[in-house]
């Protein structure tokens, strides 16, 4: 069974209080939704924590379509980490990659699974985008 995962970061101030949030759709489209929140981070560590998040939530190994309006997560993931490795986590500009951790945990969370990464628009006419935004903002109150 495929799963669909829908992740979104959120941050009051940059950095600021942040939540994050990500809804799992089994092929049923039974949904269970997840959020939490840190205080001082950034948006980008939030966008980051709903997909580690999520798939940490799965007890099996899952074919997955993950869908984050982060252009920063997908391409970070999809192709920028493999440079990064290579390189001793250091970015094109021989920089530390920012929030390594993260980019860690996410990778390690994702060879326990098959997943396809896919893009969506921000606050478009996404009925689960705009739910685990709204979910995420909400963990900034």
């Amino acid at each position: 069974m495929k799963l669909k995962i829908y992740t979104d970061g959120a941050c009051s101030g940059n950095p600021g209080k942040g939540g994050w949030a990500a809804i799992i759709l089994d092929g049923d489209l039974n949904h269970t939704s997840i959020s939490g929140s840190e205080n001082k981070t950034t948006n980008n560590r939030m966008e980051l924590m709903a997909p580690i998040m999520a798939l940490k939530k799965l007890k099996k190994r899952s074919e997955i379509i993950i869908y984050t309006d982060s252009k920063y997560v997908k391409d970070g993931i999809t192709d920028w980490i493999k440079k990064w490795k290579l390189n001793n986590w250091k970015n094109s500009n021989k920089k530390s990659v920012k929030n390594k951790d993260l980019w860690i945990k996410l990778d390690n969370s994702c060879q326990k699974h098959k997943i396809s990464w896919k893009w969506v628009k921000a606050h478009a006419n996404n009925k689960y985008n705009n739910l685990v935004d709204e979910l995420a903002v909400s963990e900034t109150k």
